[in-house]
């Protein structure tokens, strides 16, 4: 027996059975569904209804995340499935869907704030800065170039809550790309009333 989406099979709203009209169709087919883990990357190709093409993600461990505030993009690596609003089995066999709450590094993110701002970012009091992130923060500008970086001091502000997930080194997204379908766990970082929300649902879960 495949997965069929017909309605054939199923009872009318009043509870009476369906006459069986035809036999079933090709295009009433379902598949099985992707459950993509974490991990390294593997992608099933499957050829569709007109020849078309869909990108079945058996396995990933990276994805391309934004940061809304600040309007940046960067790829960066899955680290773990923390909610799912739909089915907690989910989140215990950590499977990457659509809308799942997942952690990820957030290393790239703040290479960039710190090369863009000249700032340092959640950084522990006296910890050491390796000569690379010294040289990145204290590089020695022209007085144009130091005027630009000024400016951007300006706004440079980040959220407290997220401040604290970056001192962690791990960042709170959300999967917004189908990784059964496309082949791709993209998505964005949590911010804001979004990112209260979640952290509350997540400490409720763990209170349990």
């Amino acid at each position: 027996m495949g997965i069929s989406r017909d309605k054939w099979h199923k009872r009318r709203k009043t509870g009476g059975r369906m006459a069986q009209v035809r036999k079933k169709r090709k295009f009433e087919l379902g598949r099985p569904a992707a459950s993509t883990k974490i991990g390294a990357r593997r992608i099933h190709t499957i050829r569709t209804r007109g020849g078309n093409k869909k990108y079945r993600a058996m396995r990933l461990d990276t994805g391309n995340f934004s940061w809304g505030s600040e309007g940046v993009s960067r790829k960066t690596r899955v680290l773990d499935v923390v909610y799912n609003a739909s089915n907690n089995e989910l989140v215990r066999t950590k499977t990457l869907v659509k809308s799942a709450i997942v952690v990820i590094d957030a290393v790239p993110f703040r290479n960039w704030y710190e090369a863009h701002y000249s700032l340092p970012l959640s950084r522990k009091k006296g910890a050491k800065l390796t000569p690379e992130e010294e040289a990145r923060l204290n590089k020695k500008r022209s007085k144009k170039a130091q005027r630009k970086y000024d400016t951007r001091k300006k706004t440079a502000k980040v959220e407290p809550a997220l401040e604290e997930q970056f001192a962690s080194g791990r960042l709170l997204a959300c999967v917004s790309s189908r990784p059964g379908q496309c082949g791709r766990c993209d998505g964005y970082i949590l911010e804001g009333k979004e990112l209260e929300f979640y952290n509350r649902k997540i400490k409720a879960k763990k209170g349990k």
